[in-house]
């Protein structure tokens, strides 16, 4: 297994990448780049985690497809973990899993992955499916969409606010990420109310991935 979640503690909130769909062609340079963008000069890691999240693809293709991405994020030590997927992230000897709330059971995955493994559950605005996952043996909760989101779009379901953030990160120690239309411009406030990961994608993704880390960082640091 190579890095947990839970053992990069210099940065109060860090990164948490979700890839985009896309992740043939070019978007290894782009990860290394991105990935590169988020180490500080003093050896501090503004990323810790990199979420691959593919679809429509059997699981020879989405290994395939994960193989130079996991390589790249080992080198950088940053978690890999899988997306819904409990079979994959076994085969790819991945770090995690995060599952949806019909993606299966933590204590199924963990059964499957092992002790090491960092498993992550979808609580959307929910504090009591957030304290569902901790008794279950979830390593982080992540809330959200908190913002509107062309990654995955929720429709009219409830957003949470930075309200729910301060709640759990006052309470609980389960770590909390949140998810969801997040950007440089809008994620102080979730920070401010505690968050342990902010979870991007299209902020990242949708230009350039150097600018996008570089404005991230500044609010985080």
């Amino acid at each position: 297994m190579g890095v947990g979640m839970n053992e990069l503690p210099q940065i109060p909130t860090q990164l948490y990448l979700i890839s985009p769909l896309e992740v043939a062609g070019d978007f290894p340079e782009r990860l290394e780049r991105a990935l590169s963008a988020g180490k500080s000069e003093d050896g501090d890691n503004l990323i810790t985690a990199f979420q691959f999240r593919v679809k429509g693809v059997d699981q020879h293709e989405a290994a395939d497809l994960a193989a130079p991405l996991q390589t790249i994020c080992a080198a950088h030590d940053v978690a890999f973990i899988v997306n819904d997927d409990v079979a994959l992230a076994k085969r790819l000897k991945a770090d995690g899993v995060h599952l949806g709330q019909d993606d299966g059971d933590p204590r199924d995955a963990r059964e499957e992955l092992g002790p090491d493994a960092q498993i992550g559950v979808t609580c959307h605005a929910s504090k009591h499916l957030a304290m569902e996952a901790g008794e279950a043996g979830a390593d982080y909760v992540a809330f959200g969409a908190f913002f509107p989101s062309t990654t995955k779009d929720k429709g009219d379901a409830e957003r949470p606010t930075a309200e729910i953030v301060k709640f759990w990160s006052e309470l609980f120690e389960i770590p909390l990420v949140a998810i969801g239309g997040i950007t440089p411009d809008n994620c102080k406030p979730l920070i401010d109310a505690g968050a342990d990961f902010i979870a991007v994608c299209g902020a990242v993704w949708n230009g350039d991935e150097v600018a996008a880390i570089e404005a991230f960082a500044k609010q985080m640091r």
